[in-house]
């Protein structure tokens, strides 16, 4: 196959998926712009807002990539059975990884906020809203990545171009929706 044929295959797979990127990106502004008042009410948030997003697109962007070599390699089926050990560990790790590395994230904002003596929320409340996004928005990535890896391999198209897009569109909307869920959440259940 030629360069030309392999670029044009490669732009005719991802320029659909970077729109929708685009689009995606856009709605999880509009998410962020709507939490003015919940940004208010947990100082230091908008710190942790770029830390939680980042690692959504880290943790499940390994995780697509895993699968999608184990499918290249033959490591696992096209069409996984439920109990697929090598899929149940990689998605298991993700959501470990992705809720663990959320909280550290909240534990290190509050440091950097107490040690510059900027406003900060209590470090239970921060802990709390990155626990209970990093599990809302994992399993929402977790289906997602999985599903377009799967699907678009079926369907002949490259799974390593479609997991980068992906996840960083279903990571910026569902972490966005995720974590305004989870503010509200933990400010209901009393933390402030």
């Amino acid at each position: 196959m030629a360069v030309r044929d392999v670029a044009e295959r490669a732009y005719r797979e991802a320029l659909p998926v970077l729109a929708v990127s685009a689009v995606g990106g856009l709605f999880a502004g509009l998410v962020l712009g709507g939490m003015r008042g919940d940004l208010r009410e947990v100082s230091g948030l908008l710190v942790l807002v770029p830390a939680l997003l980042a690692t959504r697109g880290n943790v499940y962007g390994a995780m697509g990539a895993k699968l999608s070599t184990a499918l290249h390699q033959g490591l696992i089926d096209a069409n996984p059975v439920p109990d697929d050990r090598r899929v149940y560990t990689a998605v298991s790790a993700a959501m470990l990884n992705g809720v663990v590395i959320s909280v550290f994230a909240s534990v290190v904002t509050y440091a950097v906020l107490v040690a510059l003596s900027r406003p900060s929320a209590s470090l239970a409340t921060l802990a709390g809203v990155a626990f209970v996004a990093g599990v809302l928005s994992g399993i929402a990535l977790t289906i997602v990545v999985v599903a377009a890896v799967f699907a678009g391999y079926r369907r002949g198209l490259n799974p390593d171009t479609l997991v980068g897009p992906v996840v960083t569109t279903t990571g910026d909307v569902f972490g966005m929706a995720a974590l305004l869920a989870a503010v509200r959440l933990v400010l209901a259940l009393g933390g402030g």
